[in-house]
């Protein structure tokens, strides 16, 4: 006895329809037949799946985890499938992509509806969150990171790099001076992202500096920064991409543009683990990259 696509199928809609017989009667099975199918399974797993009642069934602890593996298990199949069949010219199914509230709102999502013109047959499902949460554990194809990843399992891909430089208004830089050297950081009230206190700076010698530095203001929330050093609030340090518009319209000026911030940044493209990639998530890569590519001309 083994496993099958179709009893896996059938687990997954028993699990979402609460009821054997009802998933049974989608799947054309006698109610005899649909309850020997999760029989079946449960004894090549070796454990109880479903608590049964007379009325409806609930997923048991094994149930919800196996529940899990099922799903992805038929996702990878049925792309697999799809891939094969249409060698990849006809991409289709759902594709669940996050990325960070500011930079997804202004680099992700303007082009989402350009690529669902040119692949109609996949839906896109695009969440928010500065949060770097567990993509496999909550079912996301593809994250869209900036700056440093923690080591893991998951496969990233740069796609872009992501300079940062330091920024302030036009006013705080004439009420308090403009820093000429690293060191002059620890003087100024610096804006805050998150827990970091310590900015590594690389001065045009060469040498690499470590300031702590301090302030009034702090989130962990990337655009309250840019609206704070907007305001003149303080030096704050941002992606290139962040601020640029504003750069360009000379409300934010660059402090100390001879140094780089270390480390480098980049924009990766993360993805759970395993060789096999659905055409649908590396079309979409490919796809924000050679936008990133245009932008960054």
């Amino acid at each position: 006895m083994s496993l099958d696509i179709k009893s896996l199928e059938f687990f997954i809609r028993v699990a979402a329809l609460g009821a054997i017989g009802k998933a049974g009667m989608e799947f054309g099975y006698s109610p005899t037949a649909a309850s020997q199918r999760i029989q079946n399974l449960e004894q090549v797993l070796g454990a109880k799946l479903l608590n049964r009642t007379t009325r409806s069934v609930s997923l048991t602890r094994d149930g919800e985890l196996f529940l899990s593996h099922a799903k992805k298990i038929v996702t990878d199949v049925t792309d697999a499938v799809t891939d094969l069949q249409g060698s990849g010219k006809i991409i289709k199914g759902e594709l669940r992509v996050t990325a960070s509230a500011s930079f997804g709102r202004r680099y992700i999502a303007p082009f989402i509806g350009e690529f669902l013109r040119e692949h109609p047959e996949v839906s896109i499902q695009l969440e928010f969150s500065d949060s770097m949460f567990d993509i496999v554990r909550h079912g996301f194809d593809l994250a869209l990171r900036i700056g440093e990843l923690e080591p893991s399992t998951l496969l990233a891909k740069k796609i872009a790099e992501s300079p940062r430089l330091l920024v302030a208004s036009k006013d705080y830089i004439k009420k308090y001076g403009r820093p000429k050297e690293a060191k002059d950081l620890s003087t100024h009230n610096c804006l805050l992202l998150g827990e970091m206190r310590t900015w590594q700076i690389r001065n045009k010698a060469g040498k690499l500096n470590e300031i702590k530095v301090s302030g009034n203001f702090s989130t962990n929330y990337g655009e309250a920064i840019t609206e704070a050093v907007l305001s003149g609030a303080g030096i704050a340090m941002k992606s290139k991409w962040d601020v640029l518009e504003h750069l360009e319209n000379g409300s934010l000026v660059t402090v100390l543009p001879d140094h780089a911030i270390e480390p480098e940044w980049w924009v990766w493209a993360v993805r759970p683990p395993g060789k096999f990639v659905p055409a649908r998530v590396r079309i979409f890569i490919e796809f924000i990259e050679a936008k990133f590519a245009k932008l960054l001309a």
